[in-house]
């Protein structure tokens, strides 16, 4: 199995530039005006041109003010405190403080298209210091 990662933006473009500045992704293949591919990361992260009102799943009109979604995308970082700076410098906006947890030290991000982001510099022992046991 291969996971593809899809993000609905106003502007394609626009998209690319801040995922590469804040994230460090590559623009790689173009789809016409309709969507860009950005490589970097583990799974290839597509921006796709959705206009502000159209219905995509559901019922509710696309808005790309900051909004709830029941996914969010963590990336995973040597240092959060320079990837944050990074982020913001490149139009992201910060969500509370840097918070240090068992598994190590994470911050929360709204991009410029409303979507809800993490910056996750683990631990030594990462999410292992929070496990329970294993699933089987």
């Amino acid at each position: 199995m291969r996971i593809l990662l899809n993000i609905d933006v106003d502007d394609p473009d626009r998209a690319a530039a801040f995922y590469a500045a804040a994230f460090g992704l590559t623009p790689a293949r173009r789809f016409g005006d309709a969507a860009i591919e950005l490589l970097g990361a583990s799974a290839p992260l597509y921006v796709l041109r959705k206009a502000t009102g159209t219905i995509g799943a559901g019922s509710a009109p696309r808005d790309y003010t900051r909004h709830w979604m029941p996914l969010h995308l963590d990336v995973v970082v040597d240092d959060v405190d320079a990837a944050l700076a990074t982020a913001l410098h490149a139009g992201a906006v910060q969500e509370g403080a840097i918070r240090d947890e068992t598994y190590g030290r994470i911050v929360h991000l709204a991009d410029p298209f409303g979507h809800g982001w993490c910056l996750l510099e683990f631990s030594a022992r990462g999410y292992d210091a929070i496990a329970t046991g294993q699933q089987g």
